[in-house]
């Protein structure tokens, strides 16, 4: 595969179901505030993800993958359930060691949200090794 270039892209897509509402993403942490039945906020971002660590597969070495650094984004319409959301992600160029990419989301009748997004890519066993370090000191 070819090296990662300005304004490749890479897209992720999903049904809509009830499990992806922000009512079941509430109703699942088990607290009794209202939300509404559309697209849930944490879904929408978890889609701009997928799409942006799509784009940067490409540049993992043996080992490697890519995780979220920082995301500045904006969820602008409302989706309901059996709609399909596409994410596509563009890389934008590099800030440092972190790689910059712009995310727009869309359904059927347009975009829905937006964001900026900063990825890094890391040695996996070294992220994990981090992880259980922390755990180990409650």
């Amino acid at each position: 595969m070819s090296p990662l270039k300005l304004n490749d892209t890479a897209t992720a897509e999903a049904i809509v179901t009830e499990a992806d509402l922000a009512s079941s993403l509430a109703s699942a942490l088990g607290v009794g505030d209202p939300f509404p039945g559309v697209y849930a906020t944490p879904r929408l971002v978890a889609l701009m993800e997928l799409a942006s660590a799509r784009l940067l597969q490409r540049e993992h070495g043996p080992g490697e993958l890519s995780v979220g650094v920082s995301l500045e984004m904006f969820h602008t319409a409302a989706t309901l359930p059996g709609a399909k959301v596409t994410a596509t992600a563009r890389y934008v160029g590099r800030d440092g060691k972190l790689f910059v990419i712009k995310v727009t989301a869309s359904d059927p009748a347009g975009e829905i949200g937006h964001c900026t997004h900063k990825r890094a890519i890391v040695c996996t066993e070294r992220l994990m090794a981090g992880a259980e370090k922390r755990r180990q000191a409650k």
